[in-house]
């Protein structure tokens, strides 16, 4: 593992590279990792870096959006086959016929959609920022896709807007239920309960914190509390049992594992750099349409 680790190092220096790694991948590709976060966070490095290649420890939709904002750098997805169940629900086709039911409306996409789908809307979103995003186009409806439990979640938080969804969701979220939060609540009382919003709104309504994987790590980073009840992907529990030792972490579930995020190894990541292989590429057309939404994002984000 060691000597993998170090040819991973050496390769990024030699080639101009770095590795960008979502919050839900295996622990141990940190070790190799140049920048660690959601997907807010990772957007925002891939547009500023520097690079000539990004190796992004993710899944495939992250890797498109950081070819969308950097097009001339070599993208790279260490496991080709590294999706997400939620960006699979909806298609171009389904997206247009969506805003044909509903004209004329601002239309938001949540990041964890295609650049095909980010094509054909007015601007993209994170859970870390969805908030603000709807916010700024002040308009009383508007349309949010794929993630219907985000956008609902959104709709409670702000008065007069009505989000008008899509029916996509993340499974892994999406499981989750009240009386997992009551029975959580029963079992450890007095415990923080810090919730992501791809969760149900009803399920959101009863954390003391709702908010983004950085979110939720900053929290707690930010909290007297020692312990923590965790409702996200294992991933998060696993960094933040790492960097809090003294504090006590518990996921909500042993359910909470994307299996698509947790496919990439360090063995693969020295392979695709290694040989540059499963290049990310995109019809120039769909990439500057889709650039249009996500650098608008980056732009109120800033």
């Amino acid at each position: 593992m060691k000597n993998i680790i170090e040819r991973i190092k050496k390769l990024k220096q030699e080639k101009n590279a770095i590795v960008l790694a979502h919050s839900y991948q295996n622990i141990e590709i940190d070790e190799v990792a140049d920048f660690v976060g959601d997907s807010l966070y990772l957007s925002q490095k891939a547009q500023e870096t520097e690079a000539k290649i990004i190796v992004f420890a993710g899944v495939y939709f992250m890797a498109q959006t950081a070819k969308i904002i950097s097009p001339d750098k070599k993208v790279l997805l260490p496991n080709i086959n590294a999706g997400c169940l939620m960006a699979d629900m909806i298609d171009l086709h389904q997206m247009e016929d969506f805003k044909k039911q509903y004209p004329n409306l601002p239309t938001i996409c949540y990041i964890n959609s295609t650049a095909e789908v980010k094509s054909r809307c007015d601007i993209c979103c994170t859970s870390s920022n969805a908030l603000k995003i709807v916010e700024s186009l002040n308009a009383p409806k508007v349309l949010f896709v794929p993630d219907a439990n985000l956008g609902k979640w959104v709709e409670t938080k702000l008065k007069g807007v009505e989000v008008i969804t899509y029916k996509g969701n993340c499974p892994i979220h999406n499981n989750i239920t009240v009386d997992n939060i009551f029975n959580a609540r029963k079992e450890h009382p007095g415990t923080k309960i810090l919730i992501h919003p791809e969760c149900k709104p009803e399920v959101s309504a009863l954390g003391d914190y709702v908010g983004s994987t950085s979110g939720i790590i900053n929290y707690v980073k930010n909290s007297a509390d020692n312990k923590f009840i965790i409702v996200t992907e294992k991933g998060v529990v696993d960094r933040l049992k790492r960097d809090y030792p003294n504090k006590e972490f518990i996921l909500i579930n042993d359910n909470m594992l994307c299996e698509s995020m947790k496919l990439t190894t360090l063995e693969e990541i020295l392979y695709c750099l290694e040989n540059e292989t499963n290049e990310i590429t995109l019809d120039e057309d769909i990439r500057k349409q889709s650039a249009k939404c996500i650098e608008r994002m980056l732009e109120v984000s800033a």
